[in-house]
């Protein structure tokens, strides 16, 4: 059966870039990233072909995305890629009855982020697997819509923390084997 004109694309586009990404990635990380990419790559490039292929930047604009991706895979501590490999071993870790999760507003629950770490043995006690942290990120004092107008996701609202202390908060929860679950609401934010 002949492939479709968009698969045809997908295939050529990522023979293209995959010398781009030898520079990128560690030899010790080519083999896997490699193999997730050419599993997930036709759809992700169908999706993007989608809604961005009539660009004229489009081929550009997928290989950013690529190298951005690659040059993040690189970076992601070994913890996470231990877990990831956990994970794809289980695809339905998620649908576990293991899993247990908890909801919280940082500020309510205990203050500051270095308040809710100081809560992780209390968190465990109740064998919460995954706890959601209601919207943390920068926001305007008013108008702000209970913390969902974000205006900078780069940024934890000062009142309860730093980037650094989220990113600390993240690796201690996992450490204790509780996934950590931000909201990222991008079609809510505000005018900032």
């Amino acid at each position: 059966m002949p492939k479709d004109w968009l698969t045809q694309q997908a295939e050529r586009t990522l023979s293209r870039l995959l010398p781009r990404l030898d520079v990128v990635l560690p030899v010790s990380s080519q083999a896997l990233f490699y193999d997730r990419l050419r599993q997930h790559f036709p759809r992700v490039f169908r999706l993007l072909y989608a809604v961005y292929g009539q660009q004229y930047d489009f081929f550009y604009h997928v290989e950013q995305i690529l190298l951005t991706t690659a040059r993040l895979y690189s970076e992601r501590p070994a913890d996470l890629h231990a877990l990831d490999l956990r994970r794809e071993a289980e695809p339905q870790w998620f649908q576990s009855e293991k899993m247990v999760g908890a909801v919280c507003y940082v500020d309510l629950f205990a203050g500051t982020l270095a308040g809710l770490r100081d809560k992780i043995p209390y968190l465990k006690a109740l064998n919460i697997t995954y706890l959601h942290l209601m919207p943390l990120f920068k926001v305007p004092e008013r108008n702000n819509d209970g913390g969902y107008a974000v205006s900078d996701y780069r940024t934890v609202n000062p009142s309860v923390g730093t980037m650094a202390e989220l990113a600390d908060l993240a690796q201690a929860l996992r450490a204790e084997g509780i996934s950590l679950v931000l909201d990222m609401v991008f079609n809510h934010t505000s005018d900032e």
